[in-house]
């Protein structure tokens, strides 16, 4: 068997559209079904982003315990890997592209680690897509 590669860097806005059905698109499918091939990068901050965008979602009732579940089974049996140098460069690299792109920090974190790993950014944000064009980065296309 083929060892995985990293395809792709995995913005939150994609995952997060994999947990609630009125945000999916055939984009944001086929995203989630090259992930079984390819391997997709995430920052340290990414597995806290999806945990509290599931415990909003159930605090709104847009989705139940139960389904919070199944959406972590889903994100936990694909190959997804957190890059662990996001904080190293939180307050250098992270916060310099914020401030050129008008970007949150969060933001701007995912552009650098596509930035510092060669990798497209699968992303659905509308400031985050322009800003990683201006950067140099391509938008991952399935």
């Amino acid at each position: 068997m083929a060892e995985t590669k990293d395809g792709f860097v995995l913005d939150c806005s994609v995952t997060m559209a994999w947990c609630f059905d009125d945000e999916g698109s055939p984009y944001t499918r086929s995203v989630r079904d090259s992930s079984a091939e390819v391997r997709a990068v995430v920052p340290t901050i990414w597995p806290l982003e999806m945990a509290n965008a599931a415990i909003v979602g159930e605090r709104r009732k847009r989705l139940d315990q139960a389904r919070s579940q199944r959406f972590f089974a889903l994100l936990s049996a694909l190959p997804i890997v957190v890059d662990e140098e996001t904080g190293v460069r939180a307050m250098s690299d992270i916060v310099h592209l914020a401030r050129a792109n008008d970007l949150s920090a969060y933001g701007a974190a995912y552009l650098e680690l596509a930035i510092r790993r060669g990798l497209p950014l699968a992303c659905l944000d509308g400031k985050l897509k322009p800003a990683a064009s201006a950067a140099g980065a391509s938008i991952y296309m399935t």
